[in-house]
């Protein structure tokens, strides 16, 4: 991944909240160029580059009645099916990711007799921070301030021995977002989570990229569906942006909802997937 490709999701991210706060009005794309400075023909390339489909065709995609289209198409997440093997490589087919809960003795102890390495890289999104305890990823969050993540992980596990360096699955996945997961290998995630919150986690993973459901979907599927609340609470303490997709649950009464991470980098993740998932699904046909 290159600073200039980072520096295209900076642009795609400022003109996301651009036409957010400005959808009443229609901008054309002069308009949505000029708030990012730069000239149409500039921002419509690299815009296209980013995420596959023109800015018209990306803003269809993350349009209410977009969200509610692809809501529609996934009735819930029990008949939701994993597509075999990688219809694109430019992201990722969650059946590559494996969650391991940690035991009763290493959740109570906090991370005790824990050696934690973390690396920052960056992802299509932004830059990101990357832990591991050598079983497997046990963090992955977008970078504001790199002092402020470091300070969150240490809170998350005050009493392991946390160093940055890299070990295989730190390297694993950070391969994986350099290549754009061509031939990804399997991504272990070593996660601390009470046993409903890895339910939830793991119930996020059966929804297919580039399709959304409502936190009263995730419940169903849990076979707890009076949990909603309870379910919203889990998705804010995912430990896991985007392997885990807590970004593919939605208000069922529409608009994109909160995100632990900025609903403006939830929107632009959304609308990314879902304009693939088109472009495969056209391809096909």
């Amino acid at each position: 991944m290159t600073d200039q490709t980072m520096t295209d999701y900076q642009r795609v991210a400022e003109a996301i909240t651009y036409i957010k706060h400005h959808s009443s009005e229609q901008p054309q794309l002069e308009d949505i160029a000029g708030a990012v400075h730069l000239s149409p023909y500039h921002f419509h390339r690299i815009f296209k580059k980013w995420a596959g489909v023109t800015p018209k065709e990306f803003l269809q995609y993350i349009s209410l009645n977009r969200a509610k289209k692809l809501l529609k198409k996934n009735q819930t997440i029990e008949e939701a099916t994993f597509r075999t093997g990688l219809s694109s490589s430019s992201r990722l087919h969650d059946l590559f990711v494996n969650i391991e809960g940690m035991t009763p003795g290493e959740f109570k102890s906090r991370g005790q007799s824990l050696d934690i390495r973390y690396h920052f890289s960056k992802s299509p999104f932004g830059d990101i921070l990357i832990a591991s305890t050598g079983k497997g990823i046990s963090n992955l969050s977008f970078v504001k301030e790199r002092d402020e993540s470091i300070r969150i992980l240490k809170k998350r596990w005050p009493k392991a021995r946390i160093t940055e360096g890299k070990d295989k699955h730190i390297r694993n996945l950070d391969n994986r977002f350099g290549s754009g997961w061509q031939d990804p290998d399997e991504i272990k995630l070593h996660i601390r989570g009470t046993e409903f919150q890895l339910k939830v986690w793991e119930a996020l993973l059966k929804i297919p990229v580039g399709q959304l459901v409502t936190y009263s979907d995730v419940a169903q599927a849990i076979e707890n569906p009076k949990a909603s609340r309870a379910v919203g609470t889990a998705l804010a303490n995912n430990p896991i942006a985007y392997l885990i997709p807590c970004h593919r649950v939605i208000r069922k009464a529409g608009g994109i909802g909160e995100y632990r991470w900025g609903s403006t980098r939830k929107t632009a993740i959304i609308g990314w997937e879902a304009a693939q998932a088109g472009e495969d699904h056209a391809g096909a046909d």
